[in-house]
């Protein structure tokens, strides 16, 4: 298995200080980019202030972030900006049984499992940067480019409007 991109551990035997302040350097938001099919990530910031309760780290903070990506119609290159506050839960590995049924409010925080007594705080916030990425983002020339190719014409006159009849009808 290959290394994170963006790595910063945490040795639970000596955490250090409660606050983190994490930054991915070039190199590190080269590859995130290719990743996570960016066209490039121009700044990756994280602080974090840490409680150790026992095995359990629970990480909190916000995330700040600047990347280019391409629009999902033009294909056009887009400057973004995220800003994301972040609440993480690290639990040793088999800590939780992903059978049982949990029920979880959006001010959960997102749980991740850890071995070995380290923790990759680098990793969960390329992980929660990932999930602040729009896959179908669309910059200002989309409209312009959906009626070049036809893509705003009614469902009607879709070619592909035929498929929707092939599919059985529930009754």
């Amino acid at each position: 298995m290959n290394a994170p991109e963006f790595s910063r551990l945490l040795d639970l035997a000596r955490p250090g200080t409660p606050s983190r302040q994490l930054e991915a350097n070039a190199q590190e938001r080269a590859a995130l980019a290719r990743r996570f099919g960016l066209v490039s990530i121009e700044r990756l910031v994280a602080g974090l202030e840490l409680d150790i309760d026992g095995g359990v780290v629970s990480a909190s903070g916000h995330l700040s972030a600047a990347f280019t990506q391409s629009c999902a119609v033009s294909g056009e290159d887009m400057p973004i900006v995220a800003e994301e506050e972040l609440a993480l839960r690290f639990v040793p590995q088999g800590s939780y049984a992903p059978d049982e049924e949990v029920e979880l409010s959006g001010d959960d925080c997102d749980e991740i499992e850890y071995a070995g007594g380290v923790i990759d705080l680098g990793e969960a916030v390329a992980q929660s940067l990932a999930l602040a990425i729009d896959p179908f983002a669309t910059g200002p020339d989309a409209e312009r480019v959906r009626k070049e190719v036809g893509l705003d014409e009614p469902e009607r006159e879709n070619p592909f409007a035929v498929l929707k009849g092939l599919k059985p009808q529930e009754g």
